[in-house]
């Protein structure tokens, strides 16, 4: 079980859940077709955004295999607080201990680093705090920013799935990426 502690801070960015006032931004993001291009979603209306915001602000805590942890990305990129992204973890396995980690970002703060830095504090929550054995991800192989992202947390690439499903419309290709506990650790000890 895993109830974090909020806000959760990393160097320049606060995890939180999602609160009514994130509207505005998180319709940004999720009515954006660049932003969706690559997600199992569609470009949200407002009343989908509604809905969508009332389904993050209740995924706060992990209490059972297949909930995810939804959290947004608050920065302050000119001084006034703002929700940039948002970063997931889902409890994929309890008795694998392995979890799916995923985070969307409005483009205009892509580039930034902020992906990275709240990836890397989702890794720490889901090996150090849930006590996972293993956390990957999948990407769409077009999407080279999602996979390099990944490569330089660390991860590596498992697989490559060839045409495994329809995704909008056509068949699609994605790739795996995951990391162990004991890579995590080994990294979290090599960067002191």
């Amino acid at each position: 079980m895993l109830r974090p502690e909020y806000p959760i801070r990393t160097e320049r960015l606060t995890l939180r859940p999602f609160a009514d006032g994130d509207y505005d931004d998180l319709h940004l993001m999720t009515g954006d077709p660049d932003v969706v291009r690559y997600l199992y979603w569609e470009v949200h209306t407002p009343e989908e955004t509604r809905s969508a915001l009332a389904r993050r602000k209740g995924q706060t805590a992990l209490t059972d295999e297949g909930q995810w942890l939804v959290l947004a990305m608050e920065a302050a990129p000119a001084g006034e607080p703002r929700v940039v992204g948002q970063v997931v973890l889902r409890w994929a396995s309890v008795v694998h201990r392995q979890g799916e980690l995923g985070f969307t970002l409005s483009p205009a703060f892509q580039g930034h680093g902020y992906a990275r830095e709240a990836a890397e504090a989702m890794l720490g929550l889901g090996f150090e705090s849930l006590g996972l054995h293993r956390i990957y991800a999948a990407c769409d192989t077009r999407n080279a920013p999602s996979w390099g992202l990944l490569t330089r947390l660390g991860m590596r690439r498992e697989a490559h799935f060839v045409e495994d499903e329809i995704f909008k419309g056509e068949y699609g290709d994605q790739y795996i990426y995951a990391m162990l506990d004991r890579e995590w650790k080994e990294r979290q000890s090599s960067s002191r």
